[in-house]
C-alpha cells in the first residue's frame, strides 16, 4: 500500500460507498465523501470526521459544482471512486433533459471526471469505477439515441447500457490518459444485501435478487464485502497490484465481458458524443 492518499469516493452515503470509506478512514487515508443525500452523506463524515460534499446527480450544475469546489480544495486527489449509480424505475427525463439512468450511471461521472483531468493526471492518480458483471445483455449501443428518445426505453435495459459505457468509458479513459500518468479500472462488487441500492427500480428480478430474504441470504455480500476491490484497488499500485483499463472481478481480471466491451471504437465514439451532449 502506498502512504496516504486524498481518496474521492462518490455514492458514499450508504452501501459500498460507505464501507469502502470507512475502511479507507481506518487505514489512514484522507478520505473526501460524496453523497446525494445531506443527512445520510453529513452523517458518514461525522463518523469519521472527514470532508463531505453533496451533489445530485441528476443535476449536472451540481455535477459541475462539486468538480469545482473539489478542484479548489485539494491540491491533489490521488484517487477518484466513481461509485455513485443504481437502477431507477419508469422513464423519466432529470432537469438537464436526458434520461436518468444515463444520467446519473454515465453521464454524470463522465463530467466529473473530464472536469477534474488536469489534476487527476497531475496527480497520476487513479479512477475506479463501480459496475455490473458484464454490461447485461446489451447486444447494441446506439450512439445517437443514448437518450432512449427513438428506441423506447425499458429501466432495467438502461441501466445495463448505462453500466457497459462504464465499461467503455474506463478503458478509453486508460487509452487517452495512461501515457499521462493516469490509470484506470472497473470492477464488479457482487449483489449486495442490506443496502439502499436499487430501491427506486421497477424491475422484479432486480428487486428479488437485492430485496427477497432467501435470495440475499444465498447470493447476497455484505457492503464490507462489496468494498473490499473498491479498497484494494484504491490502496494499490497500478502496474504492481493491478493493471490500468482492466475488468476486475474478486481482485481478478479477464472476467468474461459483454463482446461490445472491447470494442475500441465504440469507446472512442462514446466518449466524444458524452463530450458533446455536456457541451
Amino acid at each position: 500500500m502506498d502512504s496516504q492518499k486524498i481518496i474521492v469516493v462518490t455514492g458514499a452515503s450508504d452501501g459500498i460507498g460507505a464501507a469502502a470509506a470507512r475502511q479507507l478512514h481506518r487505514n489512514g487515508h484522507r478520505v473526501v465523501v460524496v453523497g446525494r443525500s445531506t443527512e445520510k452523506t453529513q452523517a458518514v463524515a461525522a463518523e469519521l470526521g472527514t470532508d463531505h460534499f453533496v451533489a445530485d446527480f441528476a443535476r449536472l450544475d451540481e455535477v459541475r459544482r462539486l468538480a469545482a469546489d473539489l478542484d479548489a480544495e485539494y491540491p491533489r486527489i490521488d484517487v477518484l471512486a466513481n461509485n455513485a449509480g443504481g437502477p431507477f424505475g419508469d422513464p423519466t427525463k432529470t432537469v438537464d433533459g436526458f434520461e436518468k439512468t444515463f444520467q446519473i450511471n454515465h453521464l454524470a461521472p463522465f463530467l466529473l471526471t473530464t472536469l477534474l483531468i488536469e489534476k487527476l493526471v497531475e496527480s497520476r492518480a487513479s479512477v475506479i469505477q463501480t459496475t455490473t458483471l458484464h454490461g447485461g445483455n446489451v447486444r447494441k449501443l446506439d450512439l445517437d439515441d443514448l437518450n432512449y428518445d427513438r428506441a423506447g426505453l425499458q429501466p432495467i435495459r438502461a441501466y445495463n447500457a448505462a453500466k457497459l459505457e462504464n465499461v467503455l468509458f474506463t478503458k478509453e479513459l486508460h487509452r487517452r490518459y495512461y501515457d499521462q500518468g493516469l490509470s484506470a479500472a472497473v470492477f464488479y462488487p457482487g449483489i449486495i444485501a442490506g443496502t439502499n441500492f436499487g430501491s427506486e427500480t421497477t424491475s422484479a428480478l432486480f428487486k428479488f435478487l437485492t430485496k427477497n430474504r432467501l435470495a440475499k441470504a444465498l447470493l447476497g455480500g455484505t457492503p464490507e464485502e462489496g468494498a473490499d476491490q473498491l479498497v484494494w484497488l484504491a490502496e494499490g499500485s497500478p502496474g504492481n497490484d493491478w493493471e490500468s483499463g482492466e475488468f476486475y472481478v474478486k481482485r481478478k481480471a479477464g472476467a468474461r465481458l459483454n463482446k461490445l466491451a472491447g470494442d475500441a471504437e465504440l469507446a472512442r465514439g462514446l466518449w466524444d458524443r458524452s463530450a458533446q451532449l455536456i457541451g
